[in-house]
């Protein structure tokens, strides 16, 4: 009998990782999965794209570092370990200063919304494709998605909550993006991701008083797991060169500056959070840069001057703006509202700058592959 491993970590498909994960749904929470359907510019989003396309791709231009890329994601160096274990210290949720819990709740939602958005959308991919390349690195991604979120989700529970991921497939309202802009705004998640993670990873590791909950021992493999994706994705947009020359780079400069910005902004809505970690949001932020900045120059012909002075002052107004329109937005009257369209015009201002400060150009490297170094 072909018995179903009894928890995600050790599922080798993504449909084997959902069936726990639905198994274990009785016991979420109503309030957190309501805080995972939220749409705005700065929660995760579902996405949906047009998947014949994507399945046309042909990557025999790309085959040798293709095939050295699966080869490293089927040998499955993390199976089995996105699971609690003896290195998980006990977490005292109920005695947790109030306004940390508060953001690292948020944070923990957040971070299980996008990674399962990426399994949503990898995993309809391999359902809907037949082009054995992309199904089969399609299916590997999902896999670790939903590992993840599998992950994450345990946090959450420990804490008396967590999200009911099979409701958000079925209700959460899907973004249909064109495959090239599914192309960037994704390899730019997965690189940011994996630079975030292993920011936060070493800074634990050289000061490990201000590791509050266990979850950050286990960023290292995680974002290992989100580099490799950030590879996939670099190889996708090198097999069409159009995608990254003529008008798409200004597509790409779009991107980056609408997520460098976009984490900007929710990073310092954290304070707590971050105070509680040791980090200096604006540090963070700077780390977080470079550090993509570095890695997006594999495929990107541009990355965005981040040391320009306009480009800290930018994200400060960005940020200033953000939290006048989230107060207008809880008052009400013509007042309230006046604040709001205020808050929206400097917000737009400000992003209109960063985006027009110059970018940097390079010569894009004959190949893409990349090993994490950080």
């Amino acid at each position: 009998m072909n018995m179903q491993p009894k928890h995600s970590a050790d599922a080798t498909t993504v449909e084997e990782g959902l069936a726990i994960q639905e198994e274990q749904s009785k016991f979420d929470s109503k309030a957190a999965t309501d805080v995972a359907m939220q749409n705005t510019l700065l929660t995760p989003r579902f996405y949906t794209t047009d998947f014949d396309e994507l399945d046309a791709i042909d990557v025999s231009s790309v085959r040798e570092d293709w095939d050295k890329l699966i080869d490293q994601m089927e040998s499955d160096p993390n199976k089995g370990h996105f699971k609690k274990n003896e290195d998980w210290d006990h977490v005292d949720w109920d005695n947790m200063e109030p306004k940390l819990k508060k953001e690292f709740i948020d944070f923990l939602i957040s971070s299980c919304t996008a990674e399962f958005s990426g399994c949503v959308l990898y995993k309809e991919m391999k359902r809907r494709g037949s082009n054995s390349d992309i199904t089969q690195l399609f299916q590997l991604m999902a896999r670790d998605e939903a590992r993840h979120a599998g992950f994450i989700n345990d946090a959450l529970r420990e804490a008396g909550v967590a999200v009911n991921l099979g409701f958000l497939t079925q209700k959460k309202k899907y973004t249909y993006f064109r495959p090239k802009f599914i192309y960037y705004a994704t390899y730019l998640s997965e690189k940011i991701g994996y630079a975030r993670y292993i920011t936060i990873f070493r800074h634990l590791e050289a000061n490990p008083q201000h590791r509050f909950h266990p979850i950050f021992k286990w960023f290292e493999e995680w974002c290992n797991d989100e580099f490799s994706h950030g590879e996939a994705f670099a190889l996708l947009m090198k097999t069409d060169p159009k995608l990254t020359s003529g008008v798409n780079v200004w597509w790409i400069k779009f991107f980056l500056t609408a997520v460098y910005a976009t984490m900007y902004v929710r990073d310092h809505q954290r304070p707590a959070f971050h105070e509680a970690l040791g980090v200096d949001p604006d540090w963070y932020a700077h780390e977080v840069f470079t550090k993509t900045s570095a890695l997006t120059k594999q495929i990107f012909p541009i990355t965005l001057d981040i040391e320009n002075p306009r480009w800290q002052a930018g994200l400060v107004k960005l940020q200033k703006a953000n939290a006048d329109l989230a107060r207008a937005k809880q008052d009400s009257g013509l007042g309230a509202m006046l604040r709001q369209v205020s808050a929206q015009a400097r917000a737009a201002t400000a992003f209109a700058g960063l985006f027009f400060i110059p970018a940097k150009r390079h010569q894009v490297p004959a190949s893409t592959r990349m090993e994490p170094a950080y």
